[in-house]
């Protein structure tokens, strides 16, 4: 028997291995593409084209911008690749992620750590800015959740937490194609990655 694949041939010619991964091996490129394939709430959303995790991620590092004064552009990348694993291993749902177990957390730790790398980032974010991108992150999801996703805002409080209204003034979703929202990422990653 050849041995099980553990790697993953990238549309920019890399090829990443899942168990071992390089910030070598890493291209923005692959990142924002296949994000912007991949849908959030496993697809379960209105509209005509599916949220993608990229769009996602632009709304979660808006909202880590606008509730951080002066924001460091290291946490504003944090907070737009804050899913980029993703990429290669998909949106799983909470409930999937639990059903798995840590075996998946693991798995996604050492994609991030090696996205990181790739960008300028330290391997683990400090916990602070941890807490602070996972606060933008609940939001998104409460904001996604009411939206598009058919939660009532009782149900979404329960899961998300309660948002503080003033958070919320502002902030659209974008449901486009997904050369658009590819385009659109990879921009505010262009403009983040010049101020670095």
């Amino acid at each position: 028997m050849p041995p099980k694949r553990a790697w993953q041939r990238m549309l920019s010619g890399r090829r990443l291995d899942l168990l071992d991964p390089t910030p070598v091996d890493i291209e923005i490129e692959d990142i924002a593409h296949g994000l912007a394939f991949v849908a959030r709430w496993n697809g379960q959303t209105m509209g005509d084209w599916p949220y993608s995790v990229a769009e996602h991620s632009l709304l979660v590092e808006e909202i880590f911008t606008r509730a951080t004064p002066r924001p460091d552009p290291r946490w504003q990348m944090a907070a737009l690749l804050h899913d980029a694993p993703e990429y290669v291993i998909g949106d799983m749902i909470s409930p999937v992620k639990a059903a798995v177990g840590p075996d998946y957390g693991a798995l996604d730790d050492r994609l991030s750590a090696a996205i990181h790398i790739r960008f300028g980032l330290p391997a683990r974010l400090p916990a602070p800015i941890k807490k602070r991108i996972k606060a933008a992150d609940r939001l998104s999801a409460w904001i996604e959740a009411t939206r598009i996703a058919g939660f009532t805002t009782l149900e979404a409080d329960r899961y998300f937490g309660k948002p503080d209204p003033d958070l919320l003034q502002g902030l659209a979703l974008h449901l486009r194609p997904p050369v658009e929202t590819r385009a659109a990422y990879l921009a505010r990653h262009g403009t983040l990655l010049a101020k670095l």
